[in-house]
């Protein structure tokens, strides 16, 4: 059976795009409370880093949503508009960038409305009661004005044409005819210019009464609008395309609104005074749920091997013939890998990133061919997964390879230990660069000590790749980092805890990164 589970594995597709609605709907594998905490009517943005699942659990969630009798209108913001490079196009006045974004988000609202209403036509959903309010949606969002100056300018047009000829008759009486004429013609007139700037005005109150009435029409119908691939947008737009959002569809009962987002690539608002912004205020308009809290390994270790237990239960089953496939998950890890370790080893490699761990097992399966997987497997697979994607992403950017070495160094290297501690109020492009790039992982956040009151930090581990060379090795890493417990003794810690009574040696002093010169 080893051959036929690893030859189901190389099949097994690497991008939520890849798969049909209906193989990531049989392949969706809830983790904790998550999905439970998205199907609340809250408002709500889904973080997570590339990889980590949004696209799958957010098109799971439209399913469930069809299902409740209800119209899912989803979006991804990478395929939204007709002109794809207009969006980010500098040479576009701002303006017409922002609203034709609004105009573009609204106009596919209105398509999937439509849609829907078209659909559940026999369902008591009255097709000519909403048709005039879609009518009145499409003109409320795509009026257009000029505003300006206008100038007046006079012209006059002159034109001057001279022609000679020289001709001969060669007839029967010889003749030269010399022909000279000319022309001037002057055409006066005034014509206008308009100096100014072309903007789209949009009327909230507008658009905001047309929801609200398309709501009544479909009633008990609820619209569950999600924008998936919030960070495609360019940040400078974020804030006007959430602005509209927050204006026209929060207030409105009957709309729920969820976005798929990458924290350190968005920008939900930009604030204009002390109490007026521009946007969406998180924690006050809108709520966050972040995917990493749910399935990084040193994080909750159980809910880590659970998660992704089923998730290869439900992927390699699925691509396994009918008469081979197995009854529960527990049956097809044991068949799949030599021990029960080796499956931990491949989850902890994963770092809670199901993209890393399909990559990682289709690596391991290559190199295990005909044989159950190993922890040598893994370990090689993760090796590779690291240095052909991950390093060589990160080292686009030269000062954010230098910062990460001089991570490892520092903590592997100095310390023996494979995370550190930074300030929560830490504000550090390039940290956010490594931790976009999954070569670190946020794993605890808020931890305290009682050295230092009122200061908090969040625990940051250090990618599997980075140290898997040095595992079984005088050099390994002992645990995540040392602190200083309640009992007075300094150990390493396998666990993070909230607080601890010093966690000196475990704090990273980025400053001396930069005073280094390795930057």
């Amino acid at each position: 059976m080893p051959t036929e589970i690893n030859t189901a594995i190389l099949k097994m597709k690497k991008r939520a795009e890849k798969y049909s609605t209906e193989q990531l709907v049989n392949t969706f594998v809830d983790v904790g409370p998550l999905f439970t905490i998205l199907m609340n009517t809250d408002h709500q943005i889904l973080y997570g880093r590339r990889g980590t699942g949004k696209t799958h659990v957010l098109t799971y969630l439209c399913s469930q949503i069809k299902e409740n009798n209800n119209c899912p209108i989803y979006i991804d913001l990478r395929l939204i508009g007709s002109t794809g490079g207009l969006y980010s196009d500098r040479s576009v006045p701002f303006s017409e960038r922002s609203t034709r974004l609004l105009i573009d988000v609204f106009s596919a609202i209105h398509d999937q409305i439509l849609d829907f209403v078209i659909e559940n036509s026999d369902d008591k959903v009255n097709i000519t009661a909403v048709a005039p309010l879609l009518d009145g949606l499409s003109t409320a969002i795509s009026e257009i004005k000029i505003s300006g100056e206008v100038t007046k300018e006079n012209s006059v047009e002159r034109n001057n044409g001279a022609s000679e000829s020289l001709s001969f008759d060669l007839s029967m009486k010889p003749s030269l005819k010399l022909q000279d004429s000319s022309n001037v013609r002057l055409k006066s007139g005034e014509r206008h210019l308009r100096v100014g700037v072309e903007n789209h005005r949009i009327h909230f109150p507008s658009i905001r009464g047309i929801m609200a009435n398309i709501l009544k029409v479909i009633k008990p119908h609820e619209l569950w609008i999600v924008l998936d691939e919030w960070a495609e947008v360019p940040i400078d737009l974020q804030p006007f395309l959430g602005d509209l959002l927050r204006r026209c569809l929060f207030p409105i009962y009957g709309i729920t609104v969820k976005i798929g987002a990458i924290e350190h690539r968005s920008n939900f608002k930009i604030q204009k005074g002390v109490s007026e912004y521009i946007g969406i205020e998180t924690g006050a308009d809108i709520t966050s749920v972040n995917l990493d809290e749910f399935m990084v390994f040193d994080n909750n270790e159980y809910l880590s091997i659970d998660f992704f237990k089923n998730l290869l239960f439900k992927h390699i089953n699925s691509l396994l013939p009918e008469e081979h496939r197995y009854k529960f998950a527990d049956e097809l890890i044991n068949a799949a890998f030599t021990q029960l370790p080796a499956f931990e080893e491949f989850v902890r490699a994963s770092e809670g990133v199901p993209r890393d761990a399909i990559n990682i097992l289709i690596q391991a399966a290559t190199k295990a061919s005909s044989s159950n997987i190993s922890i040598k497997n893994i370990r090689d697979a993760a090796r590779v997964w690291y240095n052909r994607d991950k390093e060589k992403s990160v080292s686009s950017s030269s000062d954010a390879i230098s910062l990460l070495r001089w991570i490892i160094d520092e903590v592997i290297g100095k310390r023996n230990a494979r995370a550190f501690l930074l300030r929560t109020d830490t504000e550090n492009e390039l940290i956010d660069y490594l931790y976009d790039s999954r070569v670190i992982h946020i794993i605890k956040q808020s931890v305290s000590s009682q050295e230092t009151p009122g200061i908090r930090y969040n625990a940051y581990s250090i990618d599997y790749g980075c140290y898997v060379d040095l595992i079984n090795t005088s050099r390994s890493p002992q645990g995540l980092f040392e602190a200083e417990l309640e009992d007075g003794q300094e150990q390493f810690v396998s666990v993070p805890h909230n607080d601890y009574r010093a966690i000196r040696r475990a704090v990273l002093n980025l400053d001396q990164f930069y005073s280094s010169g390795l930057k």
